[in-house]
């Protein structure tokens, strides 16, 4: 239950970083701009912290896998279901979200 809470914790603190910078970035309507974000997060974050490093990989290797996954999944969300977001934009709009959300993880530890 202890993981659960701490996914919890990291989850809400990554939506509180990213999805400000999303709904800056994208284009359409607030509210749907904010769903995307958390909509991306939510398909990204959970397997990022039970599925990469629950695996037997070296802790770099499951970091680099798990922070892929995160730009590349959250970019395809913002593609395929923003309004008129090129695919371009969409990996540029992820990357940086999820750049300030792993930079203030890396500061908060």
């Amino acid at each position: 239950m202890e993981l659960v809470r701490q996914w919890l914790i990291a989850f809400l603190l990554t939506v509180a970083i990213e999805a400000p910078i999303v709904t800056l970035l994208l284009r359409g309507p607030l509210r749907r701009r904010i769903a995307l974000a958390v909509v991306a997060q939510l398909a990204s974050h959970p397997v990022v912290w039970f599925v990469f490093f629950a695996l037997p990989l070296r802790y770099t290797t499951a970091l680099v896998l798990s922070e892929s996954w995160a730009v590349l999944s959250e970019a395809t969300i913002y593609a395929l279901l923003g309004d008129a977001v090129s695919w371009r934009r969409a990996l540029g709009v992820s990357l940086v979200a999820n750049s300030a959300s792993y930079l203030a993880s890396f500061l908060l530890r």
